[in-house]
């Protein structure tokens, strides 16, 4: 068994590195998220040496995409139309109903069903504001900018090509980015892919669109992908919905508990037990 092929993770929303170039920016993210790593296969009891973490950075892109000085700006109403109707997607996609009135500002709509939602959840509506902000602006990045779409799934391909990991840990937006450059690249081959938090299934804003596009209502399970599992904690908001096996050829779903104020996080769950036992036979953990 090769213990020595690193673990690569890619990155969902709100990892952009400013300041830094694409090799820094995914030296800093690997560098960052290593210890949560060393701490879930702590958590689950292992002793031997944790595998070394890389990662595929593609955010970069994404910024260039946006109008200038709108991805600095948090606030809901800095969304576009398009923008806010992926918000409420995703919104409805989460259990908020619909408006008894859609009169107002195409924002009106957000607003209203995240102030429904934090309600119901019990978590401030300011970081739910903040994560649909940036779920909505990088999502419409990526999948309403074919050549921005086609270079982020191309960076994610040579991470792989380059590091040849035998796991893949795809979290957010980099479940769906990954997706689509393994189909996109069938000659890369992954023991295991671990979509965490992953949106993929999102009716509409995101399953509907995808690259190839589903077929009787399922997606295809990349070419080159030997095992996949899928998962979620049961509160994080943006993985809508949470089975994917409903929609993807996934082998296992499980649910991972990373905590209520850190419910999408990527530390979080690189920090469980559930993530270092799924990965440790690839490993050689023990």
């Amino acid at each position: 068994m090769n213990v020595t092929s690193p673990v690569l993770a890619v990155h969902g929303i709100g990892n952009r590195q400013r300041g830094l170039d694409p090799v820094q920016a995914a030296a800093a993210l690997a560098g960052k998220w290593q210890p949560n790593l060393a701490r879930g296969f702590a958590a689950a009891g292992f002793t031997s040496p944790v595998p070394e973490l890389r990662a595929a950075y593609y955010a970069h892109l994404l910024a260039a995409a946006e109008a200038q000085g709108a991805g600095d700006d948090e606030r809901v109403e800095s969304l576009s139309a398009e923008e806010a109707s992926l918000a409420w997607a995703w919104l409805r996609g989460a259990g908020v109903p619909d408006p008894a009135d859609a009169q107002g500002p195409v924002t009106m709509p957000v607003r209203q069903g995240l102030d429904w939602l934090a309600r119901r959840r019990r978590v401030p509506v300011s970081l739910l504001a903040r994560i649909a902000v940036a779920f909505a602006r990088e999502v419409h990045a990526y999948l309403a900018t074919p050549e921005r779409r086609r270079q982020a799934r191309a960076q994610v391909a040579e991470a792989i090509s380059e590091h040849r990991p035998r796991v893949v840990l795809a979290h957010s937006l980099g479940s769906v980015v990954t997706y689509e450059a393994l189909h996109a690249h069938p000659d890369l081959e992954v023991e295991l892919l671990v979509t965490l938090g992953s949106p993929l299934g999102l009716p509409g804003a995101v399953f509907d669109v995808l690259e190839p596009g589903p077929v009787g209502g399922k997606g295809a399970r990349p070419p080159g992908t030997a095992r996949w599992v899928n998962l979620a904690d049961p509160g994080d908001l943006v993985a809508v919905p949470q089975r994917l096996g409903d929609r993807f050829p996934v082998d296992l779903h499980d649910e991972a508990f990373i905590g209520l104020g850190n419910f999408h996080s990527l530390a979080g769950y690189l920090g469980t037990a559930l993530t270092a036992t799924t990965i440790a036979p690839y490993t050689g953990a023990s």
